[in-house]
């Protein structure tokens, strides 16, 4: 029987190799890739139950027991990135049928994305930090092609920067697993932690070690100074492809921060988690003046990625359970919520032909239902109660501030307001005003792009409305990072 937790990465790399063979029959390989993404939300929820209920999941691949085998680990961290993952993969899948144009769909659009979700839902399961590389590979190969696909003048420019940037960084990855096995003989996670743990003081080439990590996971989760590919890079694919790079890509550079420095790199707290914390709270501030700087809709959301970057990673730099609790909240609230915001903007964008937003108002006369359903996601994005962005920040500035980190806390406090700032601009200024007439706009599927739009948007209201059910769930997750123990008991207790 095929160990359950494998099953979210099977499913999308059987799907990718199948829709290769269909590449000229777009209707089959949207109906394949659906049902196979849909499928796969059962799987990852199933997942999840079983964490919640058993404890963390293990598969030794190839029945080599841990440590001298690749692993498998399934924690209520990985558990829960992995079921948001496949949810946002498959809004995404359906909004593309309208929206991503059939020369593109017949360049293995759809089996690229599906290789994407297998790097993503990979890096998110993986136990072994090499095999962290190769799926974070599996990943970037996947995006590179997605970044050009369609040829534009822009995404060939752009595909330059982020190939450079994404090459360098997997150079020092490397580098820096090769130092890190050179001081604790192993790659697997678990016993990396546990040699680790035994030393009586961190010696001074872990701190460096960490600090390459940081470089490593900092320049693809883009924190400051290291974010600067991210405004262009991201601005140059397709909707779609923007809202999986915007949504998945960032977040799987923040998770591997989460769990290497609180799985190997928590002895010396005072260096290294005082460089996050700083490096998170300039985040926050690079983010929130790029959002409110650009009238440009693209750019005020992927600004806005940059300072979601920084608050999570904040929350971790506190490194309480009050705070990692609030990173993990908000974490999964941004994955859903810049899809939703991606793919709003992206409807806008069909309309009116333009993503300046000095070139078009009123909206909200023709589009009421569009016009709502962002409202709805740039009050959760701000963190307004009791939408799914509240209870996660309220947790992180109320661990800074009960860890007496009184400057980053404030600071994120106040970024809310100019968060709430940024978006709202685009409500006012796009949606209300004089009612403009645009060429497109006869030519819109409007109801087909909504759908999964709406779909997220109200897993999201869910997501915060409930979040005392959500709770529990995330201080599993939590226990595990604040008590790294237990991740390293269950993976060698064999």
């Amino acid at each position: 029987m095929i160990n359950l937790i494998v099953l979210p990465i099977l499913i999308p790399l059987l799907t990718a190799v199948l829709l290769i063979f269909f590449a000229s029959k777009v209707k089959t390989q949207r109906w394949i890739s659906a049902i196979s993404a849909l499928l796969n939300i059962g799987v990852a929820f199933s997942v999840v139950r079983k964490v919640f209920v058993d404890g963390i999941q293990i598969l030794n691949v190839g029945s080599w027991v841990a440590p001298f085998g690749i692993t498998l680990v399934s924690d209520m961290l990985s558990a829960l990135l992995v079921l948001t993952t496949t949810i946002i993969g498959f809004a995404v899948i359906l909004y593309s049928f309208s929206s991503i144009g059939k020369e593109r769909e017949k360049y293995y659009y759809y089996a690229l994305v599906q290789f994407l979700l297998v790097g993503v839902i990979g890096a998110f399961t993986t136990g072994d930090i090499f095999n962290l590389f190769v799926f974070f590979e599996v990943m970037l190969m996947a995006s590179y092609v997605l970044l050009v696909i369609g040829g534009t003048k822009i995404q060939l420019r752009e595909s330059l920067k982020y190939l450079t940037v994404n090459v360098i960084s997997s150079a020092l990855f490397v580098i820096s697993v090769a130092y890190l096995y050179s001081v604790v003989g192993t790659l697997n996670m678990a016993q990396i932690s546990e040699r680790i743990g035994s030393l009586e003081e961190m010696p001074g080439i872990l701190t460096v070690i960490a600090v390459l990590f940081l470089i490593v996971f900092g320049m693809k989760g883009a924190i400051f100074p290291l974010y600067f590919w991210l405004p262009g890079s991201y601005f140059a694919p397709p909707i779609p492809v923007m809202a999986l790079f915007g949504a998945l890509l960032t977040k799987v550079g923040v998770y591997s921060i989460i769990r290497t420095f609180t799985l190997f790199f928590f002895q010396d707290k005072d260096y290294t988690y005082e460089l996050l914390m700083i490096l998170a709270i300039i985040t926050v501030v690079v983010g929130v003046i790029g959002s409110i700087a650009y009238w440009n809709i693209k750019k005020i959301i992927i600004y806005n990625i940059i300072t979601a970057i920084g608050v999570i990673l904040y929350g971790v730099s506190v490194a309480t359970t009050t705070s990692f609790t609030g990173s993990i909240l908000y974490l999964i609230h941004d994955m859903l919520i810049k899809a939703a915001l991606f793919l709003l903007i992206g409807v806008m964008i069909k309309i009116t032909g333009t993503s300046n937003l000095r070139q078009f108002s009123g909206l909200i006369k023709h589009y009421p239902g569009l016009a709502w359903t962002f409202f709805i996601a740039a009050i959760s994005l701000a963190g307004i109660p009791p939408f799914s962005g509240f209870v996660g920040k309220l947790l992180v500035i109320q661990g800074g501030f009960t860890a007496e980190e009184y400057i980053g806390a404030t600071i994120i406090l106040l970024s809310s307001l100019l968060v709430l700032y940024s978006v709202m601009k685009i409500f006012i200024h796009g949606f209300w005003g004089v009612p403009k007439e645009y060429a497109k706009k006869e030519s819109i599927s409007y109801r087909a792009l909504l759908f999964p739009i709406v779909l997220i948007i109200t897993i999201s209201v869910l997501y915060g409305i409930g979040s005392d059910y959500v709770y529990s769930y995330v201080s599993q997750a939590v226990q595990t990072l604040v008590n790294p123990e237990l991740y390293i008991e269950a993976v060698l207790k064999e």
